[in-house]
């Protein structure tokens, strides 16, 4: 009985044990089985939450978007007879952003171009300059910039530190470089344009036109051909980070070639573009574009639809600067080399022409008719060059001074010369300067800003000068020497290779049967691209050929990408060309 009520006992033990262990093994896989459906729930209402948070935020920018809808206006202008082909508003103040950095870039190219500043120099970067809002290079107080990384990082990355950098450099101080920069719109006819600082961020007085910046985007491809191909990089890389050109339509629309992007909320998305396609040349401007895209969108509209259009040759003259009274500007400031204080208005060169910088009665000459854009054109007009007339004179003996600027003054008594040489109507004896053209261009402007002083008033303001009439001697004095430096500022033209013609880069615009046709090809090349040329030696060089003499006509002194970069505006100008290497 008693080993029957053990077994009884062993199997209720092993019963409770099994009913025990299904009992925990039951509840253990419930509570993992909730605990998985637990997080299940939680993880898909997260899911509902960032689904339901993205749809709002889709809604509420598509709506802000839709809300969104920045003052719009366009111009379309033929580069090659200076014809404005469509615009909408081209007059009406806009704010630039960053196209505010065509100006500066073209203040910079200016300093290139006469060397006071190259591009493997060092520029110091600021605590101010290093804490612009981006877009920027993320440059560090007390570092250095190079000239041409500057230049990169402007046109790609639209870099608003880099853009303070290049300010006080060349300004000393952003708000004297700006300045300088409506100066400079003013002396290239951009009246409507007033400047407040380098980069284009932020300033509800810094304003330009539609019509102002096709101005700017056509004198610097004219005034700078060799640096303007910087606006052409499509992508920089800076201390190893690359950089694309925000410029969505280089390499993706038929012959665009720059050249400038810009976005602030007041001014909407901005384009300046440049295109040629064969012998087409235009320039376009949108402003106040809703999206990027929308603004690229309209951008290949007006090219396609205008470029067909355009003329295909060059006939109307490259836009030149004024002359400009401007006080003088800071040193450049870029190391190793520093650069003294001089007057920036005398220290740049113009573009094709010489300022002079003498006595207040000195009036400008150009070698070239001015191109420029009055400032109370109606929507309807067409940018057309200022006509002018030309005065050739005989370096050697003329007397020049400031026309209608100064009343004549009787000579002294001394005895005149045995033989004077009267000014006639006949062609000049070669060699010959060029041309001189004293023009003046008058149009309503914005205020400068308060703190600048304003400029002196032009004591000459000659819209046309009459030729001398062949029967009126003009008895041969000394000049004053400031003008007579002017005159005679052109090189003179050799009738055989100088040493600097062994070696280098030359080129040819003509060989003449005649020396006299070939000083006059020579005269006629320097008036019409004088900035790419007035550095440059003439010469002429006969050739035989058979039983014919040809006369060479040449200049010299160029390496390879400034002889190139002559010859492409040589053409426009519709001179031929060929570069040469020695």
């Amino acid at each position: 009985m008693v080993a029957i009520r053990l077994r009884k006992s062993a199997f209720l033990r092993s019963v409770i044990c099994g009913l025990v262990v299904v009992f925990a093994t039951l509840t253990i896989t419930t509570d993992e089985a909730d605990a998985r459906r637990y997080k299940q729930g939680k993880s898909a209402q997260a899911r509902g939450k960032v689904v339901h948070n993205q749809r709002n935020k889709g809604v509420r920018a598509r709506a802000a978007a839709k809300s969104y809808s920045p003052p719009y206006a366009a111009i379309v202008v033929d580069a090659n007879s200076g014809a404005v082909l469509h615009e909408n508003a081209a007059d009406a103040q806009r704010h630039p952003a960053s196209l505010t950095k065509i100006m500066t870039l073209y203040l910079l190219f200016e300093r290139l171009e006469v060397g006071k500043i190259k591009l493997s120099s060092e520029m110091d970067v600021s605590a101010r300059a290093a804490s612009q809002s981006p877009s920027k290079l993320g440059l560090k107080a007390g570092s250095t910039l190079r000239v041409e990384d500057a230049i990169k990082a402007l046109v790609t990355k639209s870099a608003n530190d880099a853009a303070v950098v290049v300010a006080e450099t060349l300004g000393g101080d952003e708000d004297a470089f700006a300045r300088q920069m409506t100066r400079k719109a003013r002396a290239l006819g951009m009246s409507r344009t007033l400047y407040r600082n380098a980069s284009g961020l932020p300033n509800s007085e810094q304003i330009t036109t539609a019509r102002d910046q096709a101005v700017l985007g056509r004198a610097i491809q004219d005034r700078f051909p060799t640096y303007y191909r910087y606006f052409s990089t499509h992508s920089f890389t800076y201390r190893g980070h690359a950089m694309r050109n925000h410029n969505r339509l280089l390499g993706s629309v038929q012959g665009v070639d720059g050249i400038k992007t810009g976005y602030v909320a007041a001014s909407g998305f901005n384009l300046v573009t440049s295109v040629r396609r064969g012998n087409r040349y235009i320039v376009a401007v949108v402003m106040g574009g809703r999206s990027a895209g929308l603004r690229d969108a309209r951008m290949r509209e007006l090219i396609d639809e205008h470029v067909v259009t355009a003329s295909t040759r060059r006939t109307v003259a490259p836009i030149v600067e004024v002359a400009d009274n401007a006080p003088a500007a800071a040193p450049v400031r870029a190391r190793p080399e520093p650069i003294p204080a001089q007057d920036f208005a005398s220290s740049m060169s113009e573009a094709g022409a010489t300022a002079a910088v003498a006595s207040p009665a000195t009036t400008r000459a150009d070698p070239a008719p001015t191109a420029a854009i009055p400032g109370n054109a109606e929507p309807t007009d067409d940018l057309k060059p200022i006509p002018v007339r030309t005065v050739r004179v005989k370096a050697s003996t003329l007397q020049t001074a400031a026309i209608g600027s100064v009343p004549p003054v009787a000579p002294p008594a001394p005895p005149l010369p045995p033989a004077p040489t009267p000014v006639v109507s006949a062609p000049p004896i070669q060699p010959a300067p060029p041309p001189v053209q004293i023009a003046s261009v008058s149009a309503p402007s914005l205020p400068l800003p308060a703190s600048e002083p304003a400029a002196r008033p032009s004591p000459a303001r000659v819209a046309a000068v009459d030729p001398i009439p062949a029967p009126a001697p003009i008895i041969a004095t000394e000049p004053p020497a400031p003008l007579r430096q002017q005159v005679s500022s052109a090189p003179p033209v050799r009738t055989s290779p100088p040493r600097s013609a062994h070696s280098g880069w030359l080129i040819q615009v003509g060989a003449l049967e005649s020396v006299e046709a070939a000083n006059d090809r020579i005269t006629e090349a320097r008036n019409k691209a004088a900035n790419v040329l007035r550095r440059a030696d003439a010469y002429t060089e006969p050739v035989t050929k058979g039983d014919k003499t040809l006369h060479r006509a040449r200049f010299v002194g160029f390496d390879k990408d400034h002889a190139e970069a002559a010859c492409k505006a040589l053409k426009r100008a519709d001179i031929v060309c060929m570069a040469i290497k020695n």
